[in-house]
């Protein structure tokens, strides 16, 4: 099919696709989701030239979300994903990744409840299936780039590597899903839509006439039916409702719940207490089977420490100063990136956060970029393993000498490493 297109988008769009040569020379593999993202990228690449083959990931037994707005990659999103193909006239094929998905997002996702954490499974579904594996296929192939809908954007560097950055429109910035893209699968990655605004590619979508102009943008756990993550893992992990106290921050035993999967680090409403102030959750000790609450301001955190890091920075981990490295973090991805310090003592990756952060909680992602500037690189990043805040602090003092306290709770003064990965990270 054939369109006119505003040239300064036709001119963005050819900008981030940065390859060698003349489109129809290019096979570009389009990761189609189903919805209009990835389906305005097939139509401005198959505008332009390239040859487009499309990709449509089935991950999970989509039966009972087939006809629940908000969720991706259901059973109508494949079924859209194909009505968009056909109208481009481009092949399109499904890959069934069921299996891959359940042991790579969906297990670590319920393992990692039942630890007392807060994961984020689209950071693991895009490092693993949708990146290890996709880009897999898309080489097999023969493709010279395998392109997707996420708003971001990558360009190549003086060293003709690719680097990652945040969106131009903030609002869609998904920087903090894709931190955890390595090198090698950022050279391969292209991000047509991250020079334009969610309207624009709304517009385009309706210029090229596709059926998901329209449609509404995925926000739900996509393999959660009906958005209630409990009743997966009490399926899947039936140990898992274990009872056990509700603990005060000062020690006092305040009540009983039916398991920590039930709670979530900031929570204030549900916790069933017949108390005078508000109280909120601090920490999960799914060891222990406690819950601990407590005032909001011992919410507040200012050091964090993290493992599985992803580090796409030139300067290994190991060369960052004893003073730290002044960078922005975000904590989570509804917040805009905050001042902070970043350190590398003994194999460990620590973040001072310098204004401090409320709400914390291990499990969610910590990303890590060059400036809290709207356009800034992403450096890396990892999942937060721990995190020094009062709640911790005070109950650690009944158990740890005061030297011992003090030397945790305040920043690293001297570092030093013998690795440049970061894997393999410890707790604080």
């Amino acid at each position: 099919m054939t369109l006119t297109l505003d040239p300064a988008v036709f001119a963005q769009v050819s900008l981030g696709m940065d390859l060698p040569g003349r489109p129809q020379d290019n096979r570009v593999v389009v990761a189609m989701s189903g919805g209009v993202d990835s389906s305005v990228v097939a139509a401005l690449l198959t505008q332009a030239g390239y040859d487009v083959v499309g990709l449509t990931l089935q991950l999970y037994d989509h039966g009972e979300a087939v006809h629940r707005a908000g969720a991706c990659c259901a059973g109508q999103d494949i079924h859209d994903a194909r009505r968009v193909a056909e109208k481009l006239g481009i092949p399109h094929y499904v890959l069934d990744y069921e299996s891959r998905f359940r042991d790579a997002v969906i297990d670590r996702f319920v393992d990692s409840y039942l630890a007392g954490e807060t994961p984020v499974p689209c950071i693991d579904c895009n490092r693993t299936v949708k990146f290890r594996d996709l880009l897999a296929t898309a080489r097999e192939l023969g493709a010279s780039a395998l392109a997707t809908g996420h708003y971001v954007t990558s360009r190549a560097m003086a060293n003709g590597q690719r680097a990652l950055y945040r969106a131009h429109d903030p609002d869609r910035d998904q920087s903090y899903f894709l931190y955890a893209t390595t090198q090698d699968q950022l050279d391969l990655l292209r991000f047509p839509l991250g020079t334009l605004p969610k309207s624009e590619t709304r517009r385009i979508a309706r210029d090229f006439g596709l059926v998901v102009a329209e449609k509404s943008d995925s926000q739900d756990i996509c393999f959660v039916p009906n958005g209630r993550y409990t009743d997966l893992i009490e399926k899947l992990r039936p140990e898992a409702k274990t009872a056990g106290e509700i603990v005060h921050l000062d020690g006092r035993v305040l009540g009983r719940h039916e398991g920590v999967i039930h709670f979530t680090v900031g929570q204030r409403k549900g916790l069933g207490l017949a108390v005078g102030d508000p109280l909120y959750v601090l920490r999960l000790d799914a060891a222990k089977a406690q819950v601990v609450v407590g005032p909001r301001e011992a919410l507040a955190t200012r050091m964090i420490a993290l493992r599985d890091v992803n580090w796409l920075e030139t300067t290994p981990l190991a060369a960052l100063p004893p003073e730290g490295l002044d960078v922005a973090v975000r904590v989570r991805s509804s917040r805009p990136p905050q001042p902070a310090k970043l350190f590398y003592d003994q194999g460990v990756v620590k973040v001072e956060l310098l204004n401090g952060e409320m709400g914390v909680s291990p499990g969610q992602a910590c990303v890590v970029y060059d400036s809290e500037d709207t356009h800034a690189r992403v450096l890396g990043g990892g999942t937060i393993n721990s995190r020094i805040g009062l709640a911790d602090a005070v109950m650690a003092d009944a158990v740890m000498p005061d030297a011992v306290m003090s030397q945790t709770v305040q920043p690293p003064v001297s570092l030093s490493a013998d690795s440049q990965t970061g894997s393999g990270i410890v707790a604080v």
